[in-house]
């Protein structure tokens, strides 16, 4: 069923979001932070969050991991494992998911996410062809409030944050981010570690104007560029996939359905 206030004339409602409250890694679930005030002494694997509200800006401080800063343990996960986030609710239909890695390169104490390392392992846009529609990554995680992803088989091992990213479009330019993180320490022989244009920094990973972002209600704007920039976000970091450059032969991972990408 489409969503029942049009995309571009929904007006700025104010609802119950969403955010990674758990995760599940080789059978076993680590719990996630479950309310609005960091709880001391949790022992959880993701960077407690003081609220789940819309983030408004690309360039905002709180992208990084929703102003997370620390967690006491971290996961195991083999490359080639999946990860596994899971939602208690989600109310949004409109919008892409992503998920991101960021090499600590070292301790998770000293490990802020702030450097230009984040490199993008999944993806899930626009997978039909109407803006205007329930077809997209989000809708997926409102109906099943869960979304999993494999580590490439062949990164590197070490410590990494995992970042999950939903970006609700159902405002008409109003782009409204829910982005978490988690620690994971990635075991096995892999050598392969993204660099160049795989990487980019967060925040500021894409301007706000871009056309992933600022989905406008211009229907001729829309049309002119055909729906493909506005399928994705255009940013400089592209996802790792089959055909990448040494040493990145073989980091093959998901990008689901992405139709007019950019990125």
């Amino acid at each position: 069923m489409l969503f029942s206030i049009p995309l571009f004339l929904a007006p700025a409602l104010v609802a119950a979001h969403g955010a990674v409250t758990s995760y599940e890694i080789g059978g076993k679930t680590y719990e996630g932070y479950q309310g609005f005030s960091p709880v001391a002494g949790a022992q959880i694997i993701q960077r407690q969050w003081p609220d789940y509200n819309p983030i408004m800006t690309v360039t905002d401080a709180k992208m990084t991991c929703n102003g997370g800063t620390s967690a006491p343990i971290a996961a195991e996960v083999p490359a080639g494992q999946n990860v596994t986030a899971f939602w208690k609710q989600w109310t949004h239909q409109q919008g892409p998911v992503m998920v991101w890695l960021y090499s600590c390169d070292g301790e998770f104490t000293a490990c802020n996410g702030k450097s230009k390392k984040w490199f993008k392992i999944d993806e899930m846009g626009l997978f039909g062809s109407t803006l205007n529609s329930n077809d997209w990554g989000t809708a997926l995680v409102y109906k099943n409030l869960k979304w999993s992803s494999r580590i490439p088989a062949n990164l590197k091992p070490g410590n990494y944050l995992i970042r999950h990213e939903l970006l609700a479009l159902h405002q008409a330019n109003t782009p409204q981010f829910y982005p978490e993180c988690a620690q994971i320490k990635v075991t096995g022989s892999g050598t392969a570690t993204p660099s160049g244009s795989y990487l980019t920094s967060i925040p500021a990973y894409a301007a706000q104007s871009d056309a992933g972002i600022m989905v406008s209600d211009d229907t001729s704007f829309i049309c002119a560029r055909k729906l493909t920039e506005a399928r994705s976000i255009s940013t400089r970091a592209r996802l790792l996939h089959t055909s990448a450059p040494a040493p990145l032969s073989g980091l093959v991972e998901q990008k689901r359905n992405m139709r007019g990408s950019s990125v």
